[in-house]
Formats: structure tokens, sequence, C-alpha cells
């Protein structure tokens, strides 16, 4: 038990309460106050914690549970739902085809919004462990047409050509994102002001340089855990803002796993009670934007391949 202490004090209580007294703090919040709030905030994560972990150990009966996950109508941000199968998936193909309600995810109309679910990519599942999977989906129309939001098909159309699959091609991106309160406020700025000028903060250490570290490292070993080709991560020049990088992976692997580390680095955040955005210009003024860095290399050549870049990466 103490030790699932420390645990959730270290992922969870140290950071979000740390967080709060430092703001309550800047903002002159009374301790009597704030004393009464993290003892809330405490008690709340630690219920929480420790009812999930019992559960999750819960014997599956030789079953497990496949988390569909799919692009929404959007195109930039991502819907998922689970069911169970009979028995650990190895390849995609051991998947079902599913469905969902399209008319709920702007993919389809309200008349006929049956919307299909095509296994693509298989990981392991950071959050339930054991056999449990992630599954990447392309989404097809009623009549099974690729839905409108669905590049991975034509991406993969051009990746299996001759002229490309000999020239192999290999991708690494570099996404960098910002993370947010979920007040739109932007983490670890001060409420009613701005942090310092940019400068220390790129590749910074320190409290007063870094903030949502915890995020960052929680998502990398998540996308470890699940077979994501992570390459790297560091802080960037705006502060509370971050980048990963995925890669170097060959033709169609670049898109399944960049979506599938943005998807995990959702859940995270999720679970932490903060924000991602990948906004390219998340705050106005002297302030540093945020992208998702192309680097492609052929067997005989380094360049950028625009045309196959917007397939793979159309937000």
């Amino acid at each position: 038990q103490k030790e699932k202490l420390f645990a959730l004090l270290s992922i969870l209580s140290l950071f979000g309460l740390l967080s709060f007294l430092s703001k309550a703090r800047a903002q002159r919040i009374s301790i009597p106050y704030c004393r009464c709030v993290a003892s809330k905030l405490f008690n709340m994560a630690f219920l929480r914690s420790v009812n999930m972990e019992h559960y999750l150990k819960l014997d599956q009966g030789g079953r497990v549970q496949v988390m569909y996950v799919w692009i929404d109508g959007s195109g930039e941000t991502m819907r998922c739902k689970t069911r169970t199968l009979d028995k650990e998936p190895k390849v995609p193909e051991d998947c079902p085809e599913w469905t969902f309600d399209g008319s709920s995810t702007k993919q389809s109309e309200g008349r006929n919004s049956d919307v299909y679910l095509k296994p693509a990519a298989l990981f392991r599942d950071p959050f339930r462990g054991g056999n449990n999977k992630l599954l990447l989906c392309d989404t097809y129309n009623y009549d099974k047409a690729p839905n409108a939001t669905n590049h991975r098909v034509a991406c993969l159309e051009a990746m299996k050509t001759v002229k490309v699959a000999n020239a192999h091609p290999w991708f690494g991106i570099e996404q960098e994102y910002t993370l947010f309160e979920t007040d739109g406020s932007v983490l670890g700025w001060p409420k009613n002001g701005f942090p310092g000028p940019q400068g220390p903060y790129y590749c910074g250490v320190g409290a007063e340089r870094v903030y949502g570290r915890e995020v960052v490292e929680a998502h990398y070993r998540a996308c470890l855990y699940a077979g994501v080709k992570i390459a790297g991560t560091n802080a960037e020049v705006m502060p509370a803002q971050w980048e990963f990088q995925v890669g170097p992976s060959e033709g169609i692997d670049m898109g399944d796993h960049l979506w599938m580390a943005r998807f995990l680095l959702y859940r995270v955040a999720e679970e932490m009670n903060v924000v991602v955005s990948l906004d390219p210009k998340p705050m106005s003024g002297d302030w540093n934007g945020a992208g998702a860095h192309c680097n492609y290399r052929l067997v005989h050549c380094s360049c950028l391949l625009l045309p196959l870049s917007r397939f793979m990466f159309p937000a």
C-alpha cells in the first residue's frame, strides 16, 4: 500500500496539487482554503486510483478488451470504443470489422449513419495492460466506400505503387503540442498574466521553466509499451509546449504510429486532467507556434515529398 501511495503522489497528487498551490500562492489565496481544496483533490484522486487499480487486476476469463480507435470528421480529433474478443488478436485481421454512428462524429448523415471500422494497425494497451489491445481503424461509409475523412486509403495506395515501394520512403515526424488546463489557460502560466519571455524554456530544466513534464514522461512510456516507434521528446520554445518524435518508419507505418502516439497523448493527459492542443498558433503575440515537421528520405536521396505528406497528415 505504501508503494501505491508514493506512485499516486508522484503521478497525480504531486503534479496536480503543487500546480494548484503554486498558482494559489501567486494569486494570494488564503492558506486554509488552499489546504481544504488540496485535501479534497488528493482524496478524490487517491480513491479513484485505488478503485481502478483493483478492477484492472481482475481476471478477464481468457477474453480481451480491444479499443477501436479512429479519426473523426474533423480530421484532427479522435474517437474510440471497446469490444470484447474471445482471444488475444495477434494481427489487425484477427479483429472483426465494427460500426459506429457517424452522424455523431460528423462522418455521415443521420438518415444513413452507419460507418464501418476496418482494422488497420494493432498496438498493446498501456492503460488496461495484459493482452488487451488498441486497434487503429480506417473508416468506410455504409456502401463500403472510404469515408471522406479516410485519407489513409489514398496514402496506402500511393505507398504500394512499384515506384514508391522500391524507393523505400522513410519518414520521421516531430510533433509539437501545447498543454492547457481545463479552464482554457495554458498549463503553468499565471492566471492574470504571462510568464517571462521565451528563451529559457527550450529543453529547459526546473520548476520555473518546465510545465507538464509528468504528462510527457507518462506519454513516452505509454508509447514504448504500446509499440509505437517514438524516438524522443523535448520541451519547446514556449512554456508548456512540448515535442515528441516518431520514426523513422517506412511507408504507411509512419501515419499509423503518429496517429496512435497522438491518441496515447490525449488519453494520458485525460487521466491527469490536462488538455492537449495541436493548434499551430495556440497563443497570439510573441509566442512560438506548433507544428509537425516532416523529415523524409528515399534510399538514394533526402527530400520532402509533399503529395505523400498531405495524404498522411491532412491536419
